[in-house]
């Protein structure tokens, strides 16, 4: 779906790519930017950063609250019409503990923003969008939601959630034959600051900029699914193909994936 003359409305959009994305968007030339964040200076500091190149507006949203969700929603909606693309990047890793070592608050926080808060907001719009036979939701997922990490597991597990509820509801969209879209991304690590202190020597830490243009760039195509940077295509292919101990060995090992999190300290608050 083309991002000029639409209304977008990002989640997490006061920080991170969601912010880069903002940003670009409105230089695309979309009629309106409706940011949802939780942080309200993030939020005051962005709008008037992306206020020059068109018209935005920020809204403090609990997206782990489906009664902020709704009427965060409907607000937006009364101020800008009709939503036509949503971009989901709300989301957080708390620690790099292994899973034995988390506690019930970590795991219910971590799956209420990365999986259910999409649902959420997909839940909100999607009616909508049905109805007119127009519209477009991105997920932002991660490389993490479809392959396991150890020290990560239950970001792991929301991300898997998040990709499975994705794509999902594109086949019930596609069955209804609807014209709505639904996009899902899966990039690898991203240096936004989220995940301060993660090593990989063999995949590179991707660039926030040049990462948001690909997202952008794959919504206007409407990519059903978008795996970044494109390497790790080869990872999903060789979990096709290897005995698990051998792709343990070669990826966790020898690459070294399974030990990118061992230095992990996160965005300092």
């Amino acid at each position: 779906m083309q991002i000029k003359d639409s209304v977008v409305l990002i989640t997490g959009g006061a920080s991170g790519i969601g912010r880069i994305m903002g940003g670009m968007a409105l230089r695309k030339g979309a009629k309106a930017l409706a940011i949802w964040d939780i942080n309200e200076k993030n939020i005051e500091d962005t709008v008037a950063e992306h206020s020059a190149s068109g018209t935005v507006k920020g809204y403090r949203v609990d997206v782990s609250s489906y009664d902020l969700v709704k009427e965060a929603y409907d607000a937006t909606v009364r101020d800008f019409g009709q939503v036509d693309i949503i971009i989901q990047c709300a989301g957080i890793v708390t620690s790099n503990s292994t899973f034995n070592e988390n506690t019930v608050q970590e795991i219910d926080r971590t799956m209420t923003i990365n999986t259910i808060a999409p649902m959420y907001v997909g839940l909100v719009a999607l009616n909508d969008m049905i109805a007119r036979d127009s519209g477009q939701i991105v997920t932002i997922a991660s490389a993490a939601g479809m392959l396991s990490l150890p020290k990560m597991s239950i970001y792991a597990a929301s991300k898997w959630g998040a990709i499975g509820w994705s794509d999902s509801v594109r086949i019930e969209l596609q069955r209804m034959n609807s014209h709505v879209q639904m996009t899902t991304v899966a990039p690898y690590f991203i240096n936004t600051g989220m995940f301060d202190g993660v090593q990989s020597k063999i995949f590179p830490i991707l660039d926030p900029v040049k990462t948001s243009a690909k997202i952008l760039k794959a919504t206007e195509k409407g990519k059903i699914f978008k795996g970044l940077p494109f390497s790790f295509h080869f990872i999903r292919c060789m979990q096709a193909i290897l005995p698990v101990k051998l792709l343990d060995w070669i990826f966790g090992d020898l690459f070294g994936i399974y030990h990118v999190m061992d230095h992990f300290t996160g965005r300092k608050k």
